[in-house]
């Protein structure tokens, strides 16, 4: 077996396992997608962090559901509440807006990053 022939094999092996793993349909899961939480853990005007997932999810009117990064873009900090209509960091003070994860109160610069959410029925499913 030449060199090129185990690289062939290696790479065609590694789509393979990666195609079957985003495959099927368990636990009643889109593929893709991670059950959080059911909207109504969610509290309007306020939200919840994920430390696990690394998000928080939002919600800043009724029925109206945000996820950002939970990573602060500060120092890397995992925010750990939601409070008074913002995302908060225990690290140094950074504050986020939970409409948007615009920066509020610094010392960090830059919003927190979107992730992608989907809401379906009572269910908010991490993309």
């Amino acid at each position: 077996m030449t060199n090129s022939t185990t690289r062939r094999t290696v790479l065609a092996t590694g789509v393979a396992t990666l195609a079957a793993g985003c495959g099927g349909n368990q636990g009643g899961s889109a593929p893709g997608t991670e059950k959080l939480a059911g909207t109504g853990e969610i509290p309007v005007g306020g939200g919840k962090v994920f430390k696990e997932q690394k998000v928080v999810v939002t919600q800043p009117a009724k029925g109206d559901f945000k996820a950002f990064s939970a990573i602060c873009t500060h120092m890397g900090c995992t925010v750990d509440k939601v409070a008074n209509g913002t995302i908060d960091c225990p690290c140094h003070g950074s504050r986020f807006e939970i409409g948007d994860g615009s920066v509020a109160h610094g010392p960090a610069t830059k919003p927190l990053p979107p992730r992608t959410i989907t809401v379906k029925g009572n269910s908010i499913h991490l993309a």
